[in-house]
């Protein structure tokens, strides 16, 4: 039963949540200010990462919905290629060494907030993957409008603030043992692309 025009809720908040997992340049730039600049400059970074989040959500959720309204059989064919785009990541982490996930960010104090909105808008295929990656949990009969896609961002929003603000209390801590320890940056990206790679499957023959 689709919930405000969200088919299937908890595999949204699951997928949500293993994208979260996965290293990347948002998690190191939250774990850098958090371990030089205490709680605070964590949570100037992640306001600067989740606003540059929903704008690149709401261009996304702009472009399927308009998609959604001019053609609901079009629409159905860009949820397969959504499916099939989430098993490309899943093997692209599956094969990757983790060579981009250990990099130290470097922040600048005073601009925590601005340079993590810029990280995120600056990610080119951060928009791609909304594109795709909304399709997929939509329910062309339930859904709501912008409301449908009000829901998932504002459910985006508070996962993305949830497990961040573990994070930022682990602090220098957690980036210590990611950075000396390649391994369990490869780790997190393996396992985080085994589920892509079944989800995306599961949601295609579905």
């Amino acid at each position: 039963m689709a919930f405000m025009g969200i088919h299937d809720l908890w595999s949204f908040i699951i997928a949500v949540l293993v994208f979260l997992a996965i290293p990347g340049p948002g998690t190191f730039a939250l774990l850098t200010a958090s371990g030089k600049h205490g709680v605070r400059g964590g949570y100037a970074t992640l306001g600067g990462l989740i606003l540059g989040d929903q704008i690149l959500m709401w261009l996304a959720a702009g472009g399927v919905a308009a998609l959604l309204a001019a053609n609901p059989t079009l629409f159905k064919g860009v949820q397969y290629l959504g499916a099939a785009y989430l098993v490309w990541i899943g093997i692209q982490l599956l094969r990757s060494r983790g060579e981009t996930a250990t990099g130290l960010i470097r922040l600048q104090p005073g601009h925590l907030f601005r340079q993590g909105m810029l990280i995120t808008l600056l990610n080119p295929k951060a928009i791609v993957f909304y594109m795709a990656f909304f399709p997929l949990f939509i329910d062309p009969v339930a859904h709501q409008g912008m409301l449908t896609f009000a829901t998932m961002a504002a459910l985006i929003a508070l996962l993305s603030l949830g497990y961040c603000s573990l994070l930022i209390f682990a602090g220098t801590a957690m980036r210590t043992r990611v950075q000396r320890h390649r391994f369990l940056s490869q780790w997190l990206q393996r396992l985080a692309g085994l589920f892509l790679v079944g989800f995306g499957i599961r949601l295609g023959a579905g």
